[in-house]
């Protein structure tokens, strides 16, 4: 590869090209927007107009931005009773606002991960937790897909004097299934390791009040890192940690993405509170969204698409190859739906798949025509020599 950094960047953007894994990046045009089926708006609360409204008066009251970091000025006091909020949420002593998840899981793995420190991640995590045991600067292994035997024998073979974090997506973002917390915490807690789930896509979802997969069901000595993503269901945006005391003040000691990074613009803050109201008020979001799943699932079956086994709104149809997936997803276009057209690196090579994710706000209509269009792709690649992955 060249030296002279014009010409090595073109050798890199054409050899993804070449291999088919060119990104896109499409704006949205108000009121010509496609039905999504890609989004990760789970309870249809991005667009709820109080959300909007309590994040108009936040801002009034507070201004548009916090102007500084939580440590200098910008912990305010809207940031602090939605703090309070997320703790109660989730059943722990203490939570900690960061600005996005990716800083929540960066900062947190930075802090906790010293040179000693040995770390075991599924190896199916999301991105921001394999980049942060590269930030962390400790020895990093990761177990088997949802594989306790496999844990087992890594931590069992790690040096007994050394302190050890393992840690897990609560829900895994491209397949859609949901770790056995119980079973990594008894393992974790064997070993006198800690666990760190980060439940980005099962809070507000899952759980009898929308807690997550972790939640209240399993509290902090259970799970003694809770990471927490603000921008799926609940529809706005920001993350946080939530933990004892202790985890809590380490990290606004040690975690640079947190110190070193402007405080969540205050209307954020303000729509989120909102949309915790909304959270406990209207269980039926949540029961519309299991409704849409199950009918889903049902008639994906009777088509005979290759899904995954998801109980959760993401729903992947594994198609193989990458081309397929993104002729798929350009059929499903034409027909004013958008899903994710997911290939390598992001999931395994020859794992290539549509990601389809599911909304409280989705109408029958909606869903029935995902399902019609579905069905005509699978009929259109009837007579192909390729066979869709099992």
């Amino acid at each position: 590869m060249s030296a002279d950094w014009p010409t090595r960047l073109a050798e890199r953007a054409a050899a993804r090209r070449a291999a088919g894994l060119w990104r896109l990046r499409r704006t949205r045009v108000e009121g010509s927007a496609p039905r999504d089926f890609a989004g990760n708006d789970y309870l249809g609360l991005a667009r709820d107009p109080r959300l909007a409204e309590a994040m108009a008066a936040g801002a009034r009251r507070f201004g548009a931005g916090a102007r500084a970091s939580h440590l200098v000025s910008g912990h305010l006091e809207v940031h602090e009773a939605l703090e309070h909020r997320l703790a109660e949420l989730t059943g722990r002593p203490r939570a900690l606002l960061f600005s996005t998840g990716y800083m929540a899981n960066l900062g947190t793995l930075q802090a906790l991960g010293e040179a000693d420190t040995r770390l075991f991640q599924d190896r199916l995590n999301h991105a921001s937790l394999l980049d942060g045991a590269t930030l962390a600067k400790c020895a990093s292994r990761r177990f088997h897909h949802r594989d306790l035997d496999d844990l087992e024998r890594l931590l069992t073979r790690a040096p007994a004097e050394s302190p050890r974090l393992v840690v897990s997506d609560g829900v895994f973002s491209m397949d859609g299934d949901v770790a056995d917390i119980a079973g990594l915490a008894a393992t974790t807690h064997r070993h006198g390791a800690w666990l760190m789930v980060d439940d980005a896509h099962g809070l507000g979802v899952l759980g009898d009040q929308g807690d997550g997969c972790v939640g209240r069901a399993h509290g902090v000595e259970a799970v003694p890192v809770l990471v927490g993503t603000l921008g799926k269901a609940l529809g706005t945006g920001g993350a946080f940690v939530a933990g004892s005391e202790a985890l809590i003040e380490h990290l606004i000691q040690f975690a640079r993405p947190y110190v070193y990074t402007t405080a969540q613009p205050p209307g954020v803050a303000a729509a989120t509170l909102a949309a915790l109201d909304i959270l406990a008020a209207e269980p039926e979001r949540r029961e519309r969204l299991r409704t849409l799943i199950a009918r889903f699932r049902a008639a994906a079956t009777g088509l005979g698409l290759p899904l995954m086994d998801s109980p959760t709104p993401i729903q992947p149809l594994v198609l193989g190859d990458g081309q397929r997936v993104l002729a798929w997803a350009a059929r499903l276009a034409e027909r004013g739906l958008a899903v994710g057209a997911i290939r390598e690196p992001t999931v395994p090579h020859g794992k290539a798949r549509l990601r389809i994710t599911l909304s409280a706000a989705h109408s029958d209509a909606d869903l029935d025509a995902l399902l019609d269009a579905l069905a005509e792709c699978r009929a259109k690649d009837a007579g192909q020599p390729q066979e869709i992955a099992p």
